[in-house]
């Protein structure tokens, strides 16, 4: 079974397969905290894009948090599957305190891998949406649901590998579905790779440093 010797090679050969998009002006890609930033670095690089992160927090639904009942997401997005609640008579005092819940953790992450810095301009750009890797994929569905809410031109799910059947599942959310390796003998994402240490907010940082200084061009990968 072919696997990827790290996550910067692995976004390497992803922007091969994206390399359509290379050169676009109005091109942005989206890299999800913390793992996909390293694919989305070298994605970014190869397109010649901007590089940021979109930051995305599922609402679970109280006690069975797996679950999804909406989403949270970079730039105040607010998703709510209200047949989800209303079937299963959540209450909107629970839904609240889960959204404020929410809405505190991504302040944070926002902040801690952000700063300062606003959130990009999605409406009426190519927004190539990354990670590492599709398991069940709710972290990325979330994450389609708040983009499409900002209306970009077009969006594009991106990943290194993914479980079949959730890529399969994507091509009717997002525009253009990019799997590279989708095997049917799927176990977990981290199986497809060498090194699949956790990537920490000091290299995601370094990261969006890099890429905000250039896109990362001419620099080698750590």
């Amino acid at each position: 079974m072919e696997r990827f010797q790290d996550r910067f090679e692995a976004g390497r050969v992803l922007g091969e397969h994206l390399g359509v998009y290379a050169g676009r002006s109005n091109t942005l890609v989206l890299a999800l905290p913390r793992g996909g930033v390293p694919v989305g670095f070298e994605v970014a690089r190869a397109l010649g894009a901007s590089l940021d992160v979109f930051v995305v927090r599922k609402l679970g639904v109280p006690g069975h948090e797996e679950f999804a009942m909406g989403a949270i997401a970079t730039g105040g997005v607010r998703v709510l599957n209200e047949d989800t609640v209303r079937r299963l008579g959540i209450s909107d005092e629970d839904v609240a305190r889960t959204i404020e819940r929410e809405e505190r953790e991504l302040v944070r992450r926002e902040r801690l891998f952000r700063g300062v810095r606003p959130p990009p301009r999605i409406q009426g750009r190519t927004v190539i949406l990354v990670d590492d890797g599709l398991a069940t994929g709710s972290t990325m569905r979330a994450a389609v649901l708040a983009l499409r809410e900002q209306e970009p031109a077009c969006l594009v799910v991106g990943v290194p590998v993914g479980a079949p059947k959730t890529c399969a599942a994507f091509q009717n959310e997002a525009d253009e579905v990019v799997c590279v390796l989708s095997p049917e003998r799927f176990h977990a994402v981290g199986y497809f790779y060498e090194d699949f240490a956790q990537t920490s907010d000091e290299e995601v940082h370094e990261l969006l440093a890099r890429a905000e200084q250039g896109a990362g061009l001419g620099l080698e990968a750590p």
